[in-house]
């Protein structure tokens, strides 16, 4: 089993990967670079992703009532010959998937692909024991870009769109995206759009395009929303959208102060420390004012919880992007639900 963990690596493997063949497993939290990377391994192959008689879409649930139906079709032959290629969506743990892949990897087709999408796997788990048993296999995970990624990510949108970034301009537009590859990809090219017919992008042009929200209306909905005080985060909101700024910025505040929380917890877990131990490390760069408030979350909130709300935010934010005149209903229906969950406990 090959694994391709880092952004360059999948770069340069996809520049040496063969056309046709072998098993596929993009996973991981950050749905929109599961999407985008599966989807450049799907226009490798060099099959037309429109021939429905090229290409097996389907999703893994379907998949639940006819066991057979994926060696069926990793095993047919197209109508009129050539490769083909099986895309299985929406994968989690099924059984059918996973009895198909220990299948295959005794005996492998000739000529045809499966290219699997999935969600945030975590070790041991049966797709992934499945892939990581496999010799003819390779698993691509997809974490949250760092900021070196999103850096890159910046610069080749931006360079392909015929603009420069001057420096200030690119540290605020860092500051306004990530959690979410497709989502982010997406505000860099809304920014092109604006700056369409100049060549350099000044930070003016940042705040017009992607929204300037005040650091402390975020953090004041933000905190909210850790404690659990549903009419300060309406508040805090109702003040946020009087000013005209997108609520995507505080999607992703949020989806960052949890990813934060969850770094933090799994640390208090693994060396069984309290809130305070792990805020004097990881913790640093946090206003005092917020700490106390972050203190609170992290005895309120247990690891998994934390886990599933991550993914919860994630997958709201590409809602947000692909559903954009639903971009208001869906974030303050996500973000309540999550206030709500802090006043539970």
């Amino acid at each position: 089993m090959t694994e391709i963990k880092s952004h360059d690596e999948f770069d340069g493997f996809l520049q040496r990967a063969p056309r046709s063949g072998g098993i596929f497993l993009v996973y991981g939290p950050d749905r929109g670079l599961v999407s985008e990377r599966a989807s450049q391994l799907a226009a490798k192959t060099g099959i037309p992703l429109d021939d429905a008689f090229a290409v097996f879409r389907t999703t893994a649930s379907d998949l639940q009532g006819a066991p057979g139906r994926l060696l069926d079709e990793m095993n047919a032959i197209g109508l009129f010959g050539g490769d083909r290629l099986v895309w299985v969506k929406d994968a989690g743990n099924e059984r059918s998937l996973v009895d198909a892949i220990e299948i295959l990897n005794k005996e492998a087709p000739q000529g045809c692909t499966l290219l699997i999408e999935a969600g945030d796997l975590k070790k041991g788990s049966a797709l992934r024991k499945a892939v990581e048993g496999s010799r003819v296999a390779v698993a691509v995970p997809c974490y949250a870009d760092d900021p070196r990624a999103l850096g890159i990510l910046v610069d080749n949108e931006l360079e392909s769109a015929g603009l420069r970034i001057v420096p200030a301009a690119r540290q605020r537009l860092l500051e306004s995206i990530g959690g979410d590859r497709l989502a982010s990809r997406n505000e860099i090219r809304k920014l092109a759009l604006y700056c369409q017919g100049r060549a350099v992008v000044e930070e003016e042009d940042v705040l017009a395009a992607i929204g300037d929200a005040s650091a402390i209306s975020v953090d004041d909905a933000v905190d909210a929303i850790l404690k659990g005080d549903q009419n300060t985060f309406l508040a805090s909101m109702q003040k946020i959208m009087a000013s005209k700024t997108p609520v995507f910025l505080v999607m992703q505040a949020c989806l960052r102060q949890f990813q934060l929380l969850e770094l933090m917890r799994a640390e208090m877990d693994e060396k069984r420390a309290n809130p305070a131990q792990v805020m004097a490390t990881l913790g640093r760069h946090l206003h005092f004012r917020r700490k106390p408030v972050i203190e609170q979350a992290l005895r309120k909130w247990q690891l998994p919880a934390l886990r599933r709300e991550t993914v919860r935010l994630q997958a709201a934010i590409l809602q947000t992007r692909q559903r954009s005149p639903l971009e208001g209903t869906i974030a303050m229906q996500t973000l309540l639900s999550t206030v709500l969950q802090s006043a539970r406990g």
